[in-house]
C-alpha cells in the first residue's frame, strides 16, 4: 500500500484543485462571452443593417443563381452598391444559409462565430506568450468589452477583419515555435484582406515585420514550411492584386464562369489619404479617448469602446512592454510584447492614413489595445505585488452588468431605428398583395432584396437607379418595387411600405387599411385592383 503522508495529500489537492480553478475559470469566461454574443443576435439589434442586408442578399444569389447583384460569378470583391463590398462575409454566410435559409440570424453567423473564436484565440495567444493568469485576465477584458461585444452581434463584413488578425497572429506565435504553423498565419492574413479593403494599407507591414523580427531573434529559419506559407500569401493575395489592376485601368475586367474580378464604377481608395498627419493623429487620439465617434450603431456613448479608465491601463501597458522590448532587442531575445506592439501600431497608422476616423473603419486597433491594457493592469500589480486582480475585476464586472443591462433594454430600443425593427414583418405583410409596391426612401434597396428574396435576373434586368454612376447607388425602381413617389398623392392600386417619416394618419384618412410593425406600415387600398395574393412566407 502507498504510504501517502498527510503534506503529500495537501500537496497533490492543491495541484489538482489549482488547475480546476483554473479550467472552471476558462470555461466560464468563455460562456458568459458567448451568452453575452449568442443570446437574441438574430433580433437585436432590430431587424437589419442596409450593409448586412447587401451582403445576405449577395450570398443568396451565388448560392441560388450562382452570380451576385451585378452579375458577376463568385467575384473576389462584391460590386454591390457600385463602390464594392468585401466579400468574405457573403462566402461564410453561404453553408449557413444553404442548411437554415436566408433568414437574418443566419447571416449574423459568421460574424458572431468568429467572434466567439475570438475570445478562445486571444486566451490562447497571451497564455503562450505569458502564462495562464494573464491570459484569464485577458480573456476577461475581452469577454466584457462593449465594442466587441456590440459588433459581434450584426454581420457588418468590416468587423471580421480584426478576428483574422489575431488568428494571424496567433499561429505566427505558434509558428516561432513549429514552423508548421506559419502556414496558418500566412492564410489567415491572407484572408483578412477579404474583410475589409481599408487593411489593405497596413497587412503587408504587419506580415513584413513579423517576419523580419522573427528572423531578428532567430526564430523563424528558412525551410519549407517558410516557402509554404509565403505562397500561401501571395496566392491568397493575388486575386485582390489583379483587383486593383483592373480597377487602376491596367487590364480588363475578368468574367469567367467560377470567377470574376468585377470593375466597379467606383473605387474608394479615396478613404486613404497621405497628409494632415498631426490633424488626423488628434482625430485618432479623441476616438481613444472619448471612446465614440457618434454612430449610434458603432457602439454605447454610456460606456464607450472598453469602459472609462482602460486608456490608463493602456497606457501603462504600453510603456511596460516598451520597457520590456528595449531590454531584449539589444540581445537579440524574443520579446512577444514586440508583437502586440507591432498590432497596435498598425491600428493607430491605420488610423492616420484614413480620412474619416470611426470605431468600424479603424477596428483592427481595439483587440490590441486590449490586450495591453489587460497587460498594463497586470504588471502594475504585479508592481506593487498585489498577486490577485480583486479589485479591478470588480470595477469591470460592475460595468459589464451596467452595460449588458443597458444594451438589452434602452440601446436595443434606440436600435429600433436603425436597424429597421418591423421592416421584415411589413415586407412580408406587403408582398402578400399583388400588384406594385412602393416603399420609402430610406429603407435601402438591399434590405427589401433580402427579405423578398427577390431573383437576381430580374432585379438586374428591370433596377433603375437615381444617380449613375454613384459610389452609393440607390434603387429607383426594380421589378415590382419602386420608391420614386410622391407620399402626398398615394395611388390605390398601389401598396406602400411606409417608414415613420410618412404620414400614417394622411393613408387611413383617404381609405387605406394601415397595418404597424414597429418603425414601419403597410397601407393597402380595399378598392384597389390588386387583392391579396395568399402567397406568405
Amino acid at each position: 500500500m502507498i504510504n501517502w503522508t498527510k503534506e503529500k495529500r495537501q500537496a497533490l489537492q492543491g495541484v489538482f484543485g489549482h488547475i480546476d480553478r483554473m479550467k472552471l475559470l476558462f470555461w466560464a469566461l468563455m460562456a458568459v462571452g458567448i451568452a453575452v454574443r449568442v443570446i437574441g443576435f438574430g433580433s437585436i439589434p432590430g431587424d437589419i443593417n442596409q450593409d448586412e442586408a447587401f451582403a445576405g442578399y449577395e450570398a443568396y444569389s451565388l448560392l441560388h443563381y450562382g452570380v451576385d447583384s451585378a452579375g458577376y460569378h463568385f467575384p473576389v470583391y462584391l460590386f454591390a452598391w457600385g463602390s464594392g463590398m468585401s466579400a468574405l462575409n457573403t462566402y461564410l454566410m453561404m453553408p449557413f444559409m444553404a442548411l437554415f435559409g436566408p433568414e437574418i440570424w443566419v447571416i449574423r453567423m459568421p460574424q458572431v462565430i468568429v467572434s466567439c473564436l475570438t475570445l478562445w484565440v486571444v486566451y490562447l495567444l497571451i497564455k503562450r506568450m505569458y502564462h495562464e493568469k494573464a491570459a484569464l485576465f485577458s480573456l476577461f477584458l475581452l469577454a466584457i468589452c462593449p465594442w466587441h461585444i456590440t459588433m459581434s452581434r450584426w454581420g457588418l463584413d468590416a468587423n471580421l477583419a480584426p478576428g483574422f488578425l489575431i488568428f494571424g497572429l496567433y499561429f505566427y506565435v505558434r509558428g516561432l515555435e513549429n514552423s508548421k504553423f506559419l502556414m496558418l498565419s500566412a492564410l489567415m492574413y491572407g484572408l483578412s484582406l477579404y474583410c475589409y479593403a481599408t487593411i489593405w494599407a497596413v497587412v503587408p507591414f504587419i506580415v513584413l515585420i513579423e517576419f523580419l523580427y522573427g528572423l531578428y531573434v532567430k526564430k523563424i529559419r528558412f525551410d519549407k514550411y517558410v516557402v509554404f506559407s509565403v505562397l500561401i500569401l501571395g496566392a491568397t493575395a493575388l486575386p485582390l492584386f489583379l483587383f486593383l489592376l483592373v480597377n487602376m485601368n491596367v487590364i480588363d475586367e475578368i468574367r469567367l464562369p467560377f470567377f470574376s474580378v468585377p470593375k466597379l464604377l467606383v473605387m474608394r481608395d479615396g478613404e486613404l489619404f497621405f497628409g494632415d498627419i498631426v490633424e488626423r493623429a488628434k482625430n485618432v487620439w479623441h476616438l481613444m479617448k472619448l471612446q465614440s465617434d457618434n454612430i449610434p450603431f458603432d457602439g454605447t456613448e454610456e460606456y464607450g469602446i472598453y469602459y472609462g479608465g482602460t486608456l490608463s491601463f493602456f497606457m501603462l501597458g504600453i510603456y511596460c512592454c516598451l520597457r520590456r522590448c528595449f531590454i531584449k532587442v539589444t540581445k537579440r531575445e524574443y520579446a512577444p510584447e514586440f508583437l502586440l506592439l507591432v498590432q497596435v501600431g498598425a491600428g493607430i497608422f491605420l488610423g492616420l492614413l484614413l480620412v474619416r476616423t470611426n470605431i468600424y473603419r479603424n477596428n483592427i486597433l481595439f483587440i490590441p489595445m486590449v490586450l495591453v491594457a489587460a497587460l498594463g493592469i497586470y504588471y502594475l500589480f504585479e508592481l506593487i505585488n498585489i498577486k490577485e486582480l480583486i479589485l479591478p475585476v470588480l470595477y469591470y464586472l460592475v460595468m459589464f452588468i451596467g452595460f449588458t443591462h443597458y444594451y438589452f433594454t434602452e440601446y436595443s430600443d434606440l436600435m429600433d431605428y436603425y436597424f429597421c425593427r418591423g421592416l421584415e414583418d411589413a415586407v412580408e405583410d406587403a408582398a402578400s398583395y399583388e400588384g406594385p409596391i412602393y416603399y420609402s426612401r430610406g429603407i435601402e434597396h438591399s434590405r427589401i432584396l433580402f427579405l423578398t428574396r427577390e431573383p437576381v435576373q430580374e432585379f438586374t434586368d428591370t433596377v433603375e437607379y437615381f444617380m449613375y454612376p454613384h459610389p452609393y447607388l440607390e434603387a429607383k425602381s426594380f421589378g415590382r418595387y419602386n420608391c420614386d413617389f410622391d407620399p402626398a398623392d398615394p395611388d390605390v392600386d398601389v401598396t406602400y411600405i411606409l417608414s415613420r417619416n410618412a404620414d400614417w394618419e394622411m393613408y387611413e384618412e383617404q381609405g387605406f387599411t394601415v397595418h404597424y410593425y414597429g418603425e414601419y406600415a403597410v397601407a393597402h387600398h380595399p378598392d384597389s385592383v390588386y387583392q391579396e395574393s395568399g402567397e406568405r412566407r
